[in-house]
């Protein structure tokens, strides 16, 4: 690492005025549509996903082509603002394909430079927000060469993916083979899609098997393998900006809760233990913001810090939120422990969240790899 110069500029932590309006939408909207009750009820349900809501977000706010540029019918912002959406969404805990399939499948194809072809109209229908995509390797994949569980015989995809993360609203599968990178329209003939028990329901996950599924080879060798290593780092340093989210909902539930709940007819947030272990959370999600921030733009920049950035956020963020949840349930007393109340959701998202794009100490021995430390 070097310090900042003319060429390296420090990293912009704050948030810009359209990032913040940007912020507000989102809000807006997830408050209207995808309040607790209503996260709660989809959880339930065999159809965790609200295509209303899915459809205002990627095309009447426009989120879904963030990080697509113009001249594929997207909005050419950057990161940073898929970072602010991500932070709402795990706010709310939405059930919605976003960071799979507007980060992870999105930046995969960019990563393949085509200007045309089927990438491009691909690329097109996603930022419409027409289709979903969705890359289909574990969930918790970090590394491409991990993620490449199917292969091409005569021409068809063969393979079974396990822990593929929104399959179920796909439309089209980009699947990592032994041949290169292929496009598989989830409803073909030679594809299923069954759906897995997870932890966190609001993220549903399931095994995709491809038994000689039609594909479009989109690239190969190299290129396909460079383009998932891509996918996975941007899916790894914006689901900082997500664990983000959920750590802050978690501490401001807890102080809400904590002010109004009285035990020996004082406000149980004014005894000392109960402040010192929520000012613990505020500095850890203060300092979780900063990693965050640092790693969304640092992949906006195109910093070649960017993978020491990602492992950073993500290294910290997920013990962050993970902790904020677990204190959220058990400052909630007895309502914490309960179905109805939310604050369950949170803590299955972050732990879920937690070995999603590799765990916390796979992303520290990336940082002792990348960083160069001094002799003794």
């Amino acid at each position: 690492m070097t310090a900042p110069t003319e060429e390296t500029q420090a990293p912009d932590l704050l948030y810009s005025e359209a990032e913040e309006d940007l912020r507000a939408a989102v809000r807006a909207l997830l408050a209207d549509r995808s309040d607790a009750p209503a996260v709660l009820a989809r959880a339930e349900s065999a159809t965790p996903y609200d295509p209303q809501l899915w459809k205002a977000l990627a095309a009447g706010i426009g989120a879904a082509g963030l990080l697509v540029p113009e001249e594929f019918g997207g909005q050419g912002a950057s990161h940073r603002e898929a970072a602010v959406v991500l932070e709402e969404l795990g706010r709310a805990v939405t059930p919605a394909p976003y960071l799979t399939g507007s980060v992870v499948a999105t930046q995969t194809l960019l990563a393949l430079g085509a200007s045309e072809g089927p990438v491009a109209a691909l690329l097109g229908d996603l930022a419409a927000g027409r289709r979903v995509a969705v890359l289909a390797v574990p969930f918790a994949a970090q590394a491409p060469d991990a993620a490449r569980p199917a292969g091409v015989v005569a021409g068809r995809v063969e393979g079974t993916v396990t822990g593929v993360a929104d399959a179920a609203a796909a439309d089209v599968l980009l699947v990592p083979t032994t041949d290169g990178l292929y496009a598989v329209e989830a409803g073909a003939g030679g594809v299923a899609v069954e759906p897995l028990v997870p932890l966190d329901l609001t993220r549903p996950l399931a095994t995709v098997t491809l038994a000689g599924a039609a594909g479009t080879c989109l690239a190969d060798g190299a290129s396909a393998v460079a383009a998932v290593r891509r996918g996975l780092l941007a899916g790894a340093g914006l689901l900082a900006s997500e664990q983000l989210g959920v750590a802050e909902w978690c501490l401001a539930e807890t102080v809400r809760y904590t002010r109004e709940r009285h035990q020996f007819n004082r406000p149980v947030g004014s005894f000392q233990a109960l402040k010192h272990r929520m000012a613990q959370v505020w500095l850890e999600v203060v300092s979780a913001r900063a990693a965050a921030r640092n790693a969304a733009d640092a992949l906006a920049t195109g910093s070649p810090d960017a993978p020491l950035a990602v492992a950073v956020a993500q290294a910290y963020c997920s013990g962050v939120a993970v902790h904020a949840a677990e204190e959220c349930v058990q400052l909630h007393g007895g309502i914490g422990m309960t179905w109805e109340h939310p604050a369950h959701l949170y803590l299955k998202r972050a732990k879920a969240d937690s070995i999603a794009y590799g765990t916390a100490g796979r992303h520290r021995e990336t940082i002792a790899e990348l960083v160069e430390l001094p002799a003794p």
